[in-house]
């Protein structure tokens, strides 16, 4: 029902929706990608330490947009929750990326083994409108590559952020994205749920000002922290339930 009416509204608002999602790619801040280090090792002269091999991979969220350094972004604020590892870590991240093209750049990664596979994806499927059977085959197709590319490892997707309460997005659009986003993490439950070696983190970080970025669309450095220690927290219960 919610899907019908969905799509319903898109058709009387089409328009609208149009205009108003012009007006924001015209208008919206366009913030550059975190720069500094994207793979490093930490600690791994420390053999008392666990090892965990960690790749994070996705869209401008995972490549950091809304900080300056990686050090304030995902990937840096991650490693450093994640002291108590030796930890072995990779960035593989870019603007803009759907689904189905982190897909194809996983691909391309070289065979190796990972313990865990951090995933931010989805909010350029929202805007872009991947349909929910394309989303669904294409997280199916994400971790058959990872189980067959990485070994099996940890696959974590970070569930699409609740674009209705996005600043930088007026109404009735902020509405109607946030609404495509609620429906593509039903079907990432749906998918994970059938798989043993992937879970949905969920964070729930509050969408307003010192917590994003100036843009309205990205976490700004709290954000990330926040993010990252909920990451930490799952990764940590992902390790110890495999021992």
């Amino acid at each position: 029902m919610k899907i019908v009416f969905h799509y319903c509204s898109a058709l009387v608002l089409a328009p609208l929706l149009l205009r108003q999602g012009k007006h924001v790619r015209r208008h919206t801040l366009r913030l550059p990608e975190a720069t500094g280090e994207r793979s490093g090792v930490l600690q791994a002269d420390n053999p008392d330490l666990p090892k965990l091999r960690l790749l994070i991979a996705g869209d401008s969220a995972a490549a950091g947009v809304g900080a300056a350094l990686q050090t304030d972004a995902l990937a840096g604020r991650l490693v450093e929750q994640l002291a108590d590892y030796a930890v072995e870590w990779h960035l593989e991240a870019k603007t803009g990326l759907t689904a189905a093209q982190i897909l194809a750049r996983l691909k391309q990664q070289q065979s190796r083994e990972l313990d865990v596979v951090l995933l931010s994806m989805g909010v350029n499927d929202v805007t872009q409108n991947t349909s929910l059977k394309v989303w669904k085959q294409t997280l199916i197709e994400v971790l058959n590559t990872c189980r067959e590319q990485f070994k099996a490892p940890r696959v974590i997707f970070t569930a699409v952020p609740p674009m209705e309460k996005f600043p930088a997005l007026p109404q009735p659009l902020r509405w109607f994205l946030g609404t495509r986003a609620t429906l593509l993490n039903q079907a990432l439950q749906e998918v994970c749920q059938q798989e043993a070696q992937a879970s949905v983190l969920n964070v729930n970080f509050p969408i307003a000002t010192g917590v994003m970025a100036e843009d309205g669309f990205h976490p700004g450095p709290v954000g990330y922290q926040l993010w990252a220690r909920e990451a930490a927290r799952t990764i940590r219960l992902t390790q110890s339930s495999s021992v």
